[in-house]
């Protein structure tokens, strides 16, 4: 056995409880002590409790008003949200009318053929493959027909965007 367990500590657990004892007998000398005070708000407290009730009162109040504002906002959110739908229904329109005119300006036009020539142009069993810095005229100029007939039989080639390896058809000689 250590040296602890072989001393006589009986006088330990008696200490604890005078000393358990003597809190509760304090306790209970506070509690009556306190149930003693008055009730009653001391007369310089008074202005301060009404102060506080004034103060509360006007919380409640801004709190409503808070309520109304935030129920304001919601109620404007919706229609400014409603007015970017119906704005953004229009704009589809006019995208879609925008198109329209779009494809009709791009649709192709009967193009006459070189000057004098009264039928159109007709394209021929050839086609040229685009190299590197070619155009309209000079895939026409190396071909040996004209301008305005090479864009009539290639109605939907974009002539500012030719990319090399594109094919293009060449129109029949006369």
């Amino acid at each position: 056995m250590d040296t602890i367990s072989r001393e006589n500590n009986s006088y330990m657990p008696i200490a604890g409880v005078v000393v358990g004892l003597l809190a509760v007998l304090l306790s209970i000398v506070a509690l009556t002590q306190v149930s003693k005070l008055s009730k009653k708000v001391p007369e310089g407290l008074a202005d301060s409790v009404a102060k506080i009730d004034v103060i509360e009162s006007e919380a409640r109040s801004a709190t409503s008003s808070a309520e109304k504002a935030n129920s304001g906002i919601a109620s404007l959110s919706r229609s400014s949200q409603d007015a970017f739908n119906a704005v953004a229904a229009q704009i589809q329109e006019v995208k879609g009318e925008v198109t329209k005119i779009q494809e009709a300006a791009t649709k192709p036009k009967a193009v006459a053929g070189a000057k004098g020539a009264k039928s159109a142009a007709v394209a021929g069993p050839d086609e040229y493959i685009v190299k590197a810095g070619d155009t309209g005229t000079k895939i026409a100029k190396a071909n040996g027909v004209s301008h305005a007939d090479l864009l009539a039989v290639n109605p939907g080639v974009n002539w500012s965007k030719l990319k090399v390896g594109d094919k293009v058809k060449l129109p029949a000689k006369k």
